[in-house]
């Protein structure tokens, strides 16, 4: 049996601080990772678990969408994967007991940390807020029916559908997500954000318009073929660890790689891969070059190594620049205009750094550059990403093997989530397909996207607030005032594994819908059944479950979506619900008939390994933009200029988290333990700010609007930053971001680049 869950909270405003680390990373840490699933599920149930990772008739990891390759190693899985299946597939459960003992204000002052660590919820529970004057407000448990008669209720009552806002995470199904857009639409509103809405979505804006595909245009062997990889605004060794294997093969087949970010990261200066013992013996240095860039100055970096790829004699691909792109003078004028001051000013790069990484671009024929958050989160993210691509044009690097675009998703589904209509402004042949095919008429209206759902809801424009997994509250920007719009909400419901913050802070009534997770058995009317999800590179495959579910009055996420559309929409609906919930075949069938690319799915999706979905840059070299062509695009350039006696701030995961879950207290690759209320300061800034090391202090956010937004008790710890840039983790700084701080055109809130000063604590 596994060990209780922690009675007390742990203190997380006293970190020790050993010196940075920079050890190699490895794939997983075997000892500590067992130690931590052992703890969770027992010794049997970890191996039987753990086993059946991400293998071919196994269950997907619920952590990051990396892709697997079709031969699997008997481990495939990294340490913060199997952290995420073990907190899962724990022994731990949250009943109606601990419910009746841990009333919300109890819950709201315990840290993510405790919550995500009590455990599996049990049974549906309710709150509503106030309900007995004098008492405490807690959750009691509640049937299904109830609680979906409440939802009807909630929903039914309000003067129009665009009130309710329908919030979708990464870790839902295909089959889950196609159902709950379907059910949304046809209760009228495309209010559907996502967590991509808060990650990739500025990636996407940037490739749909220059490509016309918003994914990445690689696969897995195109990372074994390339000749450069770039990994701009990423790391891998904490946030996608699978990666550093794939980073690895592609160094031993004589790649080269650049890594460019504002922190060195242990995972790319050396890599123990412990599926080999050579790799875990020596070790594999991933960097062939480290630009240390400072926050937000990608977008110059690229514009100028651009320019000097056009005045080099013969380094330009004329013929697919020709045959294959549009607006190439407009670009190659702007990127003349590139200066060199300005950009090492932007970059805090060096002359001599920059011409070495162009000689590493020249010298290459196959490039592939990947990013994440790094690029995505700033102000002028889209630009950053337009003028990626540019890069990759020059050089015809997009439609051939070895090259291409790698934006790296997140969270396990999140791409397969948005192909399954999860969006708030989908695109019409999709809803025309999906009026055709169940006899509905779509909403044309575009929704609220994340920001501009939590403006509605602080408005009194949106009243009911549904969550498909995810901790809404924990992920979103400005804290402050995402949870007091959350609180004016007439209804909020989460469907949920385990507690986080959002269950914390509740409309008047709050409702917590317990379901199956990734590792759980899912038996329906017609037998077991098998969901399926999209990785980062496009591969769709099948995930099933073999673990006994949590308790036995836990639903699937296609169960809950059925029932609560059946509740709502009632005899109105001529969608067959029942059937649905009943075969997750019938799904398939449906999503077959109305998505392109899952033709005869599932047959395809019952083959080991699954399928990958087309991609016309990739496949043919045939981009479907407005033009017909790629475009090359000439923003000007921008990066962010902070006054003096202020840092420019971005928020960051640790190594024992992902997203906003937090497995431990630590992150041994920074050296920081017990604690995660640090910020990460240059010395040579912390000298002249007077932040001597160990020091605490307060963050405060300077922003246009000239709110004071502040982060109180932070522990200083001198570490080789960019210089003018520090770095502190989330959720805990998500107060200092603005709501209104956003990337233009995708509205991503821009949590990379933010403005701060410090106070004493």
């Amino acid at each position: 049996m596994a060990a209780k869950p922690p009675a007390g909270d742990p203190v997380q405003d006293a970190p020790q601080v050993a010196p940075p680390q920079h050890a190699a990373a490895g794939l997983p840490a075997v000892g500590h990772t067992l130690r931590i699933a052992q703890q969770q599920m027992g010794l049997a149930r970890t191996a039987r678990t753990l086993l059946k990772v991400n293998q071919k008739n196994g269950f997907d990891c619920p952590g990051c969408a990396w892709p697997e390759g079709d031969r699997r190693h008997t481990a495939e899985f990294c340490e913060n994967g199997a952290k995420a299946v073990a907190e899962e597939a724990t022994l731990r459960r949250v009943t109606p007991e601990f419910f009746a003992a841990h009333p919300l204000a109890d819950l709201a002052a315990r840290s993510g940390y405790w919550l995500g660590q009590q455990g599996r919820i049990t049974e549906p529970m309710l709150l509503e807020r106030g309900a007995r004057p004098g008492e405490d407000d807690r959750y009691e448990a509640v049937s299904w029916d109830r609680a979906f008669a409440i939802i009807a209720e909630e929903l039914r009552a309000l003067s129009s559908p665009d009130e309710a806002v329908f919030y979708t995470s990464g870790r839902t199904s295909n089959e889950a997500a196609f159902l709950f857009q379907l059910f949304v639409r046809e209760f009228g509103t495309n209010n559907l954000p996502d967590c991509s809405n808060m990650c990739h979505e500025s990636s996407g804006s940037a490739l749909n318009e220059t490509i016309g595909v918003g994914k990445g245009s690689v696969s897995l062997e195109d990372l074994h073929q390339a000749d450069l990889i770039i990994v701009a605004g990423q790391n891998p060794g904490t946030n996608h660890p699978r990666m550093l294997a794939a980073l690895e093969q592609a160094k031993s087949a004589g790649a080269k790689i650049i890594s460019v970010n504002p922190l060195p990261e242990a995972g790319m200066e050396r890599f123990k891969n412990p599926q080999t013992p050579l790799g875990m013996l020596r070790g594999t240095a991933l960097n062939d070059l480290f630009l240390q860039i400072r926050i937000g100055g990608d977008q110059a970096l690229f514009r100028l190594l651009n320019k000097l790829v056009v005045e080099a004699d013969g380094a330009t691909d004329e013929a697919f620049i020709r045959e294959h792109t549009h607006g190439y003078e407009e670009f190659a004028a702007a990127a003349e205009a590139a200066d060199w001051d300005e950009t090492l000013a932007a970059t805090g790069l060096t002359r001599p750094e920059i011409e070495r990484a162009l000689e590493m671009v020249l010298a290459s024929e196959r490039t592939i550059v990947c990013w994440a958050m790094g690029l995505t989160q700033h102000k002028h993210a889209v630009a950053t990403i337009r003028e990626v691509v540019n890069f990759l044009l020059l050089r015809g690097n997009i439609g051939r093997p070895g090259a291409g675009v790698c934006p790296v998703r997140g969270h396990s589904n999140v791409q397969g989530d948005r192909t399954m209509g999860i969006f708030e402004r989908p695109a019409p042949a999709f809803l025309d397909a999906l009026d055709r095919e169940f006899g509905i008429t779509s909403p044309r209206t575009h929704g609220f996207d994340v920001v501009r759902s939590i403006q509605a809801l602080r408005d009194g424009e949106a009243k009911v607030f549904f969550a498909m997994g995810g901790n809404f509250v924990g992920a979103s920007p400005d804290t402050e005032v995402t949870e007091a719009a959350i609180r004016r909400a007439s209804l909020t419901v989460h469907v949920s594994t385990k507690l986080n913050r959002s269950h914390a802070v509740t409309g008047r009534r709050a409702l917590i819908l317990p379901t199956l997770g990734r590792t759980d058995k899912d038996v329906q009317a017609s037998g077991k059944q098998f969901v399926t999800v999209e990785d980062s590179m496009g591969m769709v495959h099948a995930s099933r479950g073999n673990l006994a579910p949590a308790g036995p009055h836990l639903l699937s996420e296609p169960a809950i979506v059925a029932r609560m559309a059946r509740a709502v929409l009632g005899d109105d609906s001529r969608t067959p619900w029942e059937e649905f919930e009943r075969d997750y075949a019938a799904v398939r069938d449906r999503i077959a008939r109305v998505v392109p690319g899952f033709e005869d799915f599932n047959a395809r999706a019952a083959r080991p390994g699954g399928f990958r979905l087309p991609h016309a840059p990739r496949d043919e070299r045939r981009f479907p933009t407005a033009t017909g062509k790629a475009n090359f695009t000439a923003a000007p350039v921008e990066y962010p200029r902070v006054p003096a006696g202020r840092l420019l701030l971005q928020t960051l995961r640790s190594h024992d988290q992902y997203n906003t879950t937090i497995y431990g207290l630590d992150d041994r690759y920074r050296g920081i333990t017990g604690g995660r209320r640090v910020v990460m300061v240059n010395p040579a800034d912390a000298a002249e700010l007077g932040l001597a090391d160990g020091s605490y202090t307060d963050l405060v956010s300077e922003w246009r609007d000239g709110v004071e937004r502040r982060a109180p008790g932070f522990r200083v710890v001198h570490y080789p930053t960019a210089r003018g840039c520090a770095a502190a983790y989330y959720p805990e700084t998500n107060v200092l971001v603005p709501l209104d701080s956003t990337a233009d055109t995708s509205n991503t809130p821009a949590s990379k680049s933010v403005v701060v000063r410090f106070e004493p604590a």
